[in-house]
């Protein structure tokens, strides 16, 4: 089993910044592939990016060059940094962790957190 817990989340004005953090407990951390998803009122989730346990990343059109994945291994942790927010950004965040994942596919995780909510006022 893993567990993630989100947090870092909060009201930011447009062009500001916030980095999500994950932190996960459980199985070996360096195992698995680390995704970001988030789910806007009213939207389907939608993929944000992936960390892949190889040491590379994807990220969606919409965030690319904006938000960055990073990990700490010692903390187990895996962060989100997400700069020159919009407030078409708003929405609640989740981290996933999967050994045999597609990357866009929030169903082939094996493991999610509660979500942090991060809200962009215009």
């Amino acid at each position: 089993q893993v567990q993630l817990v989100e947090s870092g989340g909060g009201l930011v004005q447009t062009g500001g910044s916030l980095r999500l953090s994950c932190a996960a407990s459980g199985r070996t951390f360096s195992a698995y592939d680390l995704g970001w998803f988030r789910r806007a009122p009213g939207k389907e989730r939608e993929f944000v990016g992936i960390s892949w346990r190889g040491g590379t990343t994807d990220y969606a059109d919409s965030v690319k060059g904006r938000f960055a994945i990073s990990r700490d291994i010692p903390k187990s942790t895996v962060y989100l940094q997400m700069n020159s927010l919009k407030p078409e950004d708003t929405a609640v965040y989740y981290c996933a962790a999967g050994k045999h994942t597609i990357s866009n596919v929030f169903t082939s995780y094996d493991y999610a957190g509660q979500g942090t909510q991060v809200t962009v006022s215009s």
